[in-house]
């Protein structure tokens, strides 16, 4: 009985033994900004061997992700890819949100209870309204593990950090040095140093002169490219917006890696007793002197520059703490930006839709309705929003005044369909309307949501804005896991984002976020 009983200690210690070398010691979410699959297979053949294709070979690779709303923005990604829901639930419905009171664009995660350090915006997560991988983590490990977040902007650092996360830092837009708020307590002595000392941005801006990393006659991926010319960009630290432009440019993913090197040179991810999570955010898009070009050598160059910063990190982690105990977990946000232009008589422009006729016009019909008063508050991202105050006040039918609104609307030349604040929110939507329902947030959504007719123009009647086309495209955007002792394999079917974070925690034997819709990906539940 005692050598049964010994034995049976053994396996079980064994078993315990395999258990936590199944769990990572860090966690490193990589996730391109704009990243297109396509552009990936394109530019192939200028790759090296340790940055896309390694983790195209080396990881478990699904083709594709898809995200199950309509005006996918940075913000609203990060959401749904780190808390397993769709905007509807998380809250975050996109980059911004409009102040009708004090008439201005504010960022989705302004708040002005948090001050900045290294920039003058108030941020928090304050309007995140659910749990993210890191703050499950943080949870379980009863704040032993570390968690921290790289990017270029303030949405999708903090974002990435969740609300229990040790830091989220960005590019401020205005000084260019490495920004977070002091809704996080902590500010590493290593991220101060590299703000203020011989290696900050502003001491090296002056040399950092973007040209082409390979011969020209490299960049052979499209055949739509007319200029021979090299292209050569510099950056002026006089300029309003010379840290912007440098955020769309390959210089922008080289000072992530800087500062993600030295969270992890000086970071100690790796050496507790529960795993850590860094999130890094690389940029993927056009330079913003170019969004209105769609073919370009310069996108190109950035892939190229991209592929070798990828190997870089991989390298840095895999020395320091060894990929075989680090879960790598690359994937993009699910949309691009570009600006189209074409010339006269294409006839591939269908009409110009007017938002601030259609709200003046809206207004005076539902004034010759209800009588002479300010019935339309405002137009903003694609929805009209009434003025709630003032039906309650007269206590009037909202759902009534919804309908009638949308009725009027959805006469207008470009509108394919118009639905109603009440029609989303009590349940009276179908196929056509569910991504409309999932993409927007009940506390936050207007009270007539447009979808306009592909090739329509968004004409704001602004010379200093350019009208925006409307385009009804799926991007491809790959989903890889890799290390920890993952085998390769290469899946085909499509995935959804929200099964993203429910596969990591599923990893990290933690619970998922609380308002996770998903299940974990079944591949990845089978020890192979």
């Amino acid at each position: 009985m005692r050598r049964l009983i010994t034995s049976l200690i053994a396996i079980l210690a064994v078993a315990n033994i395999g258990a936590q070398e199944n769990v990572p010691k860090l966690v490193v979410c990589i996730t391109v900004d704009q990243l297109r699959g396509d552009y990936i297979d394109y530019f192939y053949n200028t790759f090296g061997e340790r940055g896309f294709k390694r983790i195209f070979n080396e990881g478990v690779t699904y083709n594709n992700i898809r995200f199950e709303f309509s005006s996918i923005d940075q913000a609203s990604a990060f959401a749904t890819l780190y808390t397993g829901s769709n905007p509807d639930v998380n809250g975050i419905t996109g980059n911004t949100t409009y102040d009708f009171e004090h008439r201005q664009e504010v960022s989705i995660l302004h708040d002005r209870d948090y001050l900045g350090n290294y920039t003058k915006e108030n941020y928090s997560p304050k309007n995140l309204m659910a749990s993210t991988i890191g703050d499950e983590l943080k949870i379980a490990s009863k704040g032993r593990s570390d968690i921290y977040a790289i990017a270029p902007d303030a949405e999708s650092a903090i974002i990435a950090a969740g609300h229990a996360g040790n830091g989220a830092f960005w590019m401020d837009n205005v000084n260019g040095k490495w920004a977070t708020t002091t809704f996080y307590k902590g500010l590493p002595w290593y991220v101060d140093r590299y703000n203020n000392g011989p290696e900050s941005l502003s001491a090296r801006l002056e040399q950092m002169v973007w040209t082409p990393a390979l011969p020209m006659e490299k960049y052979e991926a499209f055949p739509y490219v007319l200029d021979e010319i090299p292209f050569r960009y510099i950056f002026n630290e006089k300029t309003l917006d010379c840290f912007p432009k440098l955020k769309t440019s390959p210089f922008i993913n080289k000072e992530i890696n800087r500062l993600a090197l030295q969270f992890i040179e000086y970071g100690a991810f790796g050496t507790r007793s529960c795993p850590d999570m860094l999130s890094v955010t690389y940029y993927g898009g056009n330079y913003r002197k170019l969004m209105d070009k769609e073919y370009t050598r310069e996108i190109q160059d950035l892939y190229y520059q991209l592929d070798k910063d990828l190997e870089e990190l991989l390298d840095a982690i895999d020395k320091k703490i060894g990929l075989n105990h680090t879960l790598v977990v690359f994937t993009g946000s699910g949309y691009y930006k570009s600006v189209e232009e074409y010339a006269d008589g294409w006839m591939l422009h269908r009409g110009d839709f007017h938002p601030k006729r259609c709200e003046a016009l809206l207004n005076m019909y539902l004034m010759a309705l209800y009588g002479q008063k300010n019935w339309v508050k405002g137009y903003y991202n694609g929805q009209i929003y009434l003025n709630r105050k003032l039906i309650d006040d007269e206590k009037m039918d909202l759902d009534a005044i919804q309908h009638k609104a949308a009725e009027f609307v959805s006469q207008f030349s470009g509108v394919q369909q118009v639905t109603t604040e009440s029609a989303l929110r009590t349940g009276n939507w179908n196929e056509g309307t569910v991504n409309l329902r999932k993409g927007t947030h009940h506390l936050t959504r207007g009270d007539l949501i447009i979808e306009l007719q592909p090739g329509w123009r968004i004409n704001y009647d602004n010379p200093r804005e350019k009208p925006e086309i409307v385009r009804h495209n799926a991007v491809i955007t790959p989903l890889v896991f890799m290390g920890n002792g993952l085998k390769p394999q290469h899946i085909y079917r499509e995935v959804k984002a929200t099964e993203v974070a429910p596969t990591i925690t599923y990893i990290l034997r933690i619970r998922p976020s609380n308002a996770t819709q998903s299940l974990p990906l079944p591949e990845m539940t089978i020890n192979k």
